[in-house]
C-alpha cells in the first residue's frame, strides 16, 4: 500500500469531517432519546439491528468513505460532504429544540 501524503489542509478538512461526524452521531442520539425519529431511509434500515448499533453504523461507513476519498486524492469532496453534515447537524439542533418544546408542554 502507498503512504498517503496530505497537506496541513487536508487535515484540517478531515479534522472538521471528523467532528461533523461525531456531532451528528451525538445529536442524533440525544433526538432519540427525546423522541426524535430517523429521517433517512438508509439509516432506518441499519436501525433494525438497533437504533445506537444504526447510527454507530452509519457513521462507520461515513468515516470508511472519507478514508476512500483520502486514498484517491479527493478531499474537495469531503470539503462539500462537510458542508453537507454541518446543516445536518443543525436540522439536528432544530429537531431537539422542538422536541424539548413538545415534552414541556
Amino acid at each position: 500500500m502507498l503512504p498517503i501524503q496530505t497537506t496541513g489542509n487536508t487535515m484540517s478538512t478531515v479534522y472538521v469531517f471528523i467532528y461533523l461526524q461525531l456531532l451528528d452521531l451525538l445529536t442524533t442520539l440525544v433526538g432519540f432519546r427525546l423522541g426524535a425519529a430517523e429521517a433517512s431511509p438508509f439509516i432506518r434500515i441499519l436501525m433494525h439491528a438497533g437504533p445506537i448499533a444504526g447510527v454507530i453504523g452509519s457513521k462507520v461507513v461515513a468515516l470508511a468513505l472519507g478514508a476512500y476519498c483520502i486514498a484517491i486524492k479527493k478531499q474537495r469532496l469531503i470539503r462539500w460532504v462537510s458542508y453537507w453534515y454541518g446543516g445536518l447537524v443543525v436540522w439536528n439542533l432544530m429537531i431537539m429544540l422542538t422536541a424539548a418544546g413538545h415534552m414541556a408542554q
